[in-house]
């Protein structure tokens, strides 16, 4: 299988669906290393990392369905480690 390392960059806006983000997450949670979230108030978003240790396809699932959610972006970046 094919594993990798990424990060999961993730920007919300003001009355982004939160819940359903939320919800995405803790379906993939086996994958997360860990999360960390900075509200940026001046802006009206907050910014969101997730790494994610993982199948490809899965991490790339779990992008695009972040990605898909009413008023959020989501962009994975991987790791150059050897597969």
């Amino acid at each position: 299988m094919n594993e990798r390392v990424a990060i999961i960059a993730i920007v919300v806006e003001k009355g982004g669906d939160v819940n359903r983000l939320n919800d995405i997450l803790h379906d993939y949670r086996e994958c997360i290393i860990g999360r960390m979230g900075i509200p940026y108030e001046k802006r009206g978003i907050s910014l969101i990392s997730i790494a994610v240790d993982g199948p490809s396809d899965k991490i790339s699932a779990l992008s695009g369905k972040l990605g898909m959610v009413d008023g959020i972006t989501a962009k994975a970046v991987y790791s150059k480690l050897p597969e």
